[in-house]
């Protein structure tokens, strides 16, 4: 495996506090040396001048719909977005056909990650057999062959007694179970309830939906002392609730997309379908609270929820069109045009919501850190870099995004996976 000196880069890494200009190199897919101006020679030499190095992006929620719905995405396609995004680990949800319920297919999943060899795949598998809600799945087998923790996605596990077995069975293997927090009685519609909705003349989700089935998740892990984790957030009721049960040391996590702290519910008026998702957009009150909660280290992580379709999928009308925008290759972009340059955040608190933290979350001990002996997983971008995203630039095989047409700052460079560069900007 070839060695590799990365010079003049400015390092940052949550976990030491470190924003300097430093060299590093790298060797036999670690990171052995950082130090300023290293006199050594590599195999290669790259010149990081007016370049951030941060540890390897981590998306632990996103969608490769294979296998079942590759005409949206396959593990390849979605892999190439994902490292030209500077994402270096991504954890697929087991929303495929078939689901991975069981070993087989997990393994398969598995396999086919790392035939791909581009970034790593850790996916997740199903907390129910088809992620129907009825039957819990062998959660000790599916952890022994690679499940990075348990989610139905998309499908919430509405029985309260089911989801608090599940939760003690997750925590019992030292995982967790990643909750879609949905209220279906309350939860029908096709964009935000209010005003925009009222407008566009369809039924509006009710925010209640994603808050009802949050609190009842809260209340299981604060009785029995059980960890448990959120899905994309995105109201106010949600931030808060989530906020207090931290202060009483409730073992609770969540995550939050760019999506969320982008844009509001004014946005599916631009951009129709393409900013049609579930949860949906919601109100600028709502947005402000994830802004606050992201600043505050009440929400752990950014996640992509990168969710494909095909454009024939997306040009049914807004009621009928499927939930979800694609999100790799813009989430660091959109992180740092609307947070970083806008003050809410600092580029640590990036590194800490997209590297460091989910690290932790997902127990990936030798990754979310720029240290050495650990893991080469190294995101380079270019903070100054300003450009409007188009259609022409997206690598994933669908093209589902409100982003097109929005200037964006910051855009990944180099993106190396276990001491290899696996994206390069031409």
């Amino acid at each position: 495996m070839a060695s590799i000196l990365l010079k003049n880069g400015t390092i940052l890494d949550y976990a030491s506090s470190t924003n300097e200009k430093m060299d590093l190199k790298i060797e036999n897919g670690k990171i052995v040396k950082i130090e300023k101006n290293i006199k050594e020679t590599a195999d290669r030499e790259i010149d990081c001048t007016g370049l951030y190095i941060m540890p390897g992006m981590i998306d632990m929620h996103c969608h490769l719909r294979e296998p079942g719905f590759e005409y949206k995405e396959t593990i390849e396609t979605g892999a190439k977005s994902a490292v030209k995004g500077g994402f270096t680990t991504i954890c697929p949800m087991p929303n495929t056909k078939p689901t991975p319920d069981n070993v087989e297919t997990l393994e398969w999943i598995i396999r086919k990650g790392k035939e791909v060899n581009l970034c790593n795949i850790f996916p997740f598998a199903s907390v129910t057999k088809g992620e129907k809600g009825e039957e819990l799945v062998n959660f000790e087998e599916l952890k022994k062959a690679g499940a990075i923790a348990f989610s139905d996605d998309g499908m919430p596990v509405e029985n309260a007694r089911m989801i608090r077995e599940a939760m003690f069975e997750a925590n019992e293997i030292g995982s967790f179970i990643s909750e879609h927090c949905e209220e279906k009685s309350v939860s029908a519609g096709a964009i935000n309830a209010g005003k925009v909705a009222e407008e566009l003349g369809v039924e509006g989700v009710l925010p209640e939906a994603e808050e009802i089935m949050a609190s009842r998740d809260i209340v299981i892990a604060e009785t029995n002392n059980l960890h448990t984790h959120i899905c994309h957030i995105s109201t106010e009721t949600s931030v808060n609730m989530i906020r207090s049960a931290k202060k009483r040391n409730v073992k609770v996590s969540c995550e939050t997309c760019p999506h969320y702290y982008f844009f509001t519910e004014e946005e599916v008026k631009i951009s129709g379908t393409n900013a049609k998702m579930n949860p949906p957009l919601r109100k600028e009150i709502d947005r402000q609270a994830i802004i606050k909660g992201l600043k505050d280290g009440t929400i752990d992580a950014i996640i992509t929820d990168h969710a494909p379709h095909s454009a024939e999928e997306k040009e049914k009308d807004l009621s009928h069109a499927p939930n979800g925008i694609i999100g790799f290759e813009t989430a660091l972009s959109a992180t740092i045009t609307e947070l970083i340059d806008k003050d809410h955040l600092t580029y640590l608190d990036m590194v800490r919501l997209m590297s460091y933290n989910p690290a932790k979350l997902l127990g990936l001990k030798e990754r979310g850190e720029i240290k050495e002996n650990a893991i080469a997983d190294l995101t380079i971008f270019n903070p100054e870099k300003e450009y409007t995203y188009t259609k022409e630039m997206i690598v994933s095989k669908s093209k589902n995004t409100p982003f097109i047409g929005k200037k964006l700052k910051g855009e990944v460079v180099y993106t190396i996976v276990s001491g290899e560069v696996k994206f390069e900007k031409n």
